[in-house]
């Protein structure tokens, strides 16, 4: 009997095609990816398989492009089914969903803003789990790529006025 495994794609997986979705003009080398993502190089070609057989990502022509409207779609639609977060505990971190400085301008100032947990992070706020445990480093020196992850976390677990502008906000970074 011939077994065939169901691919399924990895948070990881999303972070890197979200990663070349908000920076659509540049062309990475895997090492490239790596390094800007703290991941190891086999895990970053990992993300792009799966990613490109999710149709996320394509290297038809040779160098790897985001799918900018299937990962649109996913993030928008799917990502928050297939990798859900839950609030947590008050700690110290990143400001992420209505907290970060991307959905911070639409609403008052939040008491306990949704953060990823670091013990580097200069906020207090109510722990949110990060999509991946790379992103912290991967956002360091990519503004974009923070906003792009703020926004998701705001449609996993903020409220429906959250979800609603951070909608809008994907709209106009997606096109």
């Amino acid at each position: 009997m011939i077994t065939i495994r169901q691919t399924t794609l990895k948070p990881q997986d999303l972070l890197v095609a979200l990663k070349l979705a908000v920076n659509p003009t540049r062309d990475y080398l895997l090492v490239e990816l790596s390094r800007e993502l703290s991941m190891p190089l086999s895990v970053v070609h990992g993300c792009i398989q799966r990613a490109e057989l999710a149709k996320l990502v394509s290297r038809a022509s040779g160098s790897i492009r985001p799918l900018r409207p299937a990962v649109k779609e996913f993030v928008i639609h799917g990502a928050k089914y297939a990798f859900p977060a839950q609030l947590g505990s008050s700690t110290r971190g990143v400001p992420t969903a209505i907290g970060a400085p991307v959905l911070a301008s639409h609403f008052e100032k939040v008491e306990v803003p949704p953060v990823w947990p670091s013990p580097m992070g200069t906020h207090w706020g109510v722990s949110v789990p990060p999509l991946h445990s790379a992103v912290l480093s991967a956002i360091e020196q990519d503004n974009p790529l923070y906003d792009a992850l703020s926004l998701l976390d705001a449609l996993r677990v903020g409220a429906a006025r959250e979800r609603e502008i951070a909608l809008r906000e994907l709209e106009l970074r997606f096109g």
